[in-house]
């Protein structure tokens, strides 16, 4: 007698015999292919999100567009001036300055993101402090000529300090989270970012036209972008809200900074000194206007 096969076709017609094999295999083919669109998909996507990232904006592209930021402030009050005139009692000159230096707010979350992607990444972040301050210090004068039209003044204090100020926070606070937990780290955690506030609001940092705190507003952001940085799309949705509510341009910026594509856009190691020689050239140039009008 013949031996029944294991799963015998012998006895069904062919046509039929093949429908069988087919669906003996189909849930296998079903799930091979679902793994394998599954994959597929992932794999454009991430190829589309590759493709988003390659588009946007580079390093390189962020610090020129927080350089011509950092022009439009500097020159709200002494290139201005030079064509629309420095009465402030003539509202085309008042509107020209006043608009100038609220559009330049939108460099404040760049700087900031910058800030704390540099805090993360650095070698060594006490070189890092000590590049940030010793910037602040060569800024002052020329920023004080540029603003008061005095070489020192305790008016307003420039905007690097409210970056060093909120390095000094951000060192801090990665200092106590090393040692404490719970309650205790909350504790300072909270205290700290309130001497930071506070040292910003005494100082005067970035506080020109008496309009904004700039270094209270950049320790905001960097504490949004350092603290949320795990989730990335409630921390572009807080620092948006955040920067519309402090007179919507800042929220601009964090458009600026969602578009980054992960790339440095740079080789040459000369060009990150070059951007921190950016602003103390801006506002020497901007001091001489100033005198000049």
């Amino acid at each position: 007698m013949r031996k029944a096969c294991v799963r015998c076709t012998c006895h069904v017609p062919r046509a039929t015999r093949g429908k069988i094999a087919i669906g003996g295999h189909m849930e296998g083919y079903a799930e091979q292919g679902a793994r394998t669109d599954s994959t597929d998909q992932i794999g454009f996507g991430g190829a589309r999100r590759n493709r988003k990232k390659r588009r946007g904006l580079t390093v390189f592209q962020l610090k020129v567009i927080g350089a011509v930021a950092l022009a439009l402030s500097a020159g709200s009050t002494t290139i201005v001036p030079l064509f629309f005139g420095s009465d402030t009692n003539n509202m085309t000159s008042l509107t020209a300055m006043v608009l100038s230096e609220v559009v330049s707010w939108f460099a404040i979350p760049i700087y900031a993101w910058l800030l704390v992607q540099g805090f993360r990444e650095t070698h060594s972040r006490v070189a890092y402090g000590l590049q940030l301050f010793i910037l602040a210090v060569v800024c002052e004068v020329p920023y004080d000529l540029a603003t008061s039209h005095k070489a020192f003044d305790l008016g307003s204090q420039n905007p690097v300090f409210g970056l060093f100020v909120a390095f000094v926070v951000l060192a801090a606070l990665d200092w106590v989270a090393s040692r404490y937990q719970k309650a205790m780290k909350v504790l300072l955690s909270v205290g700290l970012v309130v001497i930071g506030l506070l040292w910003d609001l005494l100082l005067r940092i970035g506080l020109r036209q008496h309009m904004m705190s700039i270094g209270s507003v950049t320790l905001g952001f960097v504490l949004i972008f350092a603290l949320m940085r795990q989730y990335e799309n409630s921390m572009m949705f807080t620092a948006g809200l955040f920067g519309a509510v402090m007179m919507i341009a800042p929220g601009v910026g964090v458009a600026f900074v969602h578009y980054y594509n992960g790339k440095l856009g740079y080789k040459h190691q000369w060009t990150k000194w070059a951007f921190y020689a950016v602003y103390p050239v801006i506002l020497i140039i901007c001091a001489i206007c100033a005198t000049l009008a």
